[in-house]
């Protein structure tokens, strides 16, 4: 198993450098989420996972007791530490949904997320409508705008997208909303990265994104829901289209590594 694994990862040095078990457990929690280590595997033992991360084993400990505490694995004296199934992981706790949605590509996890976002955001848009104050369609619009201009910037539109929808969240002034949006921070991002990399996708979405705001604006919370709706069944389908482009690219790219080893 240890030879299949990439246990460690490259690190950027711009990332916040962060305590030596909760990198490992963070590498390890990211291969389970993603599922290069599948539920109900047995890790190696503390001594090899030792050798593949350079740590000791009091650190290979405490990050196993991270990894125990968010439901991910389970340790057994005689049986090892053996991944548990997906259904019995911490899923809100805010490193397992970044776990999750940390790699490219669409994760397992993103249809789960787009039925939870139907059910929350288009009644977000109808609370909004109703209860939006001067600051909060300030606030909208500005991220609406901001939208508008990081057309072209992958990581402006990502950031100016993930401002809309939580404005949108937080004009509700219920008390849970705002923190959901928080909650699933990761998430989102992950959403956002395959639909806005395709630039004539995105600027579809600014005319829908455009509707949600104008319709909160103009209190019709009939309006808001279904254009908030518009929105996330159109994002269900360019998710889709945006997962079938990335899969043709890396089959594309093995493709030509094979046909450049044959005829070396």
């Amino acid at each position: 198993m240890t030879g299949k694994i990439q246990w460690r990862e490259t690190r950027s040095p711009s990332l916040p450098r962060l305590s030596l078990h909760h990198e490992v457990a963070g590498r390890i929690g990211s291969l389970i989420a993603q599922g290069s280590i599948k539920p109900g595997t047995v890790l190696p033992n503390e001594a090899a996972l030792g050798t593949e991360f350079g740590v000791s084993r009091t650190a290979l400990r405490e990050a196993i007791k991270v990894l125990s505490a968010k439901g991910l694995v389970e340790v057994r004296r005689k049986t090892g530490t053996r991944v548990r199934p997906n259904a019995e992981w911490s899923m809100l706790d805010p490193e397992v949904l970044s776990w999750l949605f940390s790699g490219n590509g669409a994760p397992a996890g993103m249809p789960d997320l787009l039925e939870v976002r139907k059910v929350v955001e288009p009644a977000a848009a109808r609370m909004a409508a109703h209860r939006a104050t001067s600051d909060d369609l300030a606030e909208t619009r500005g991220a609406y705008l901001d939208m508008e201009r990081a057309t072209g910037d992958l990581t402006a539109s990502i950031e100016s997208d993930l401002r809309f929808h939580l404005a949108v969240l937080e004009a509700t002034h219920n008390i849970f909303m705002k923190p959901f949006g928080a909650l699933i921070l990761a998430a989102l991002r992950s959403s956002f990265r395959l639909t806005n990399s395709n630039s004539d996708l995105y600027k579809k979405s600014l005319l829908r994104h455009r509707a949600v705001m104008e319709a909160i604006e103009s209190k019709d919370g009939d309006h808001a829901e279904g254009a908030m709706l518009a929105i996330l069944k159109q994002t269900s389908k360019d998710i889709a289209t945006q997962t079938r482009v990335v899969a043709g690219g890396r089959a594309t790219s093995r493709s030509h590594k094979r046909s450049k080893n044959g005829s070396d």
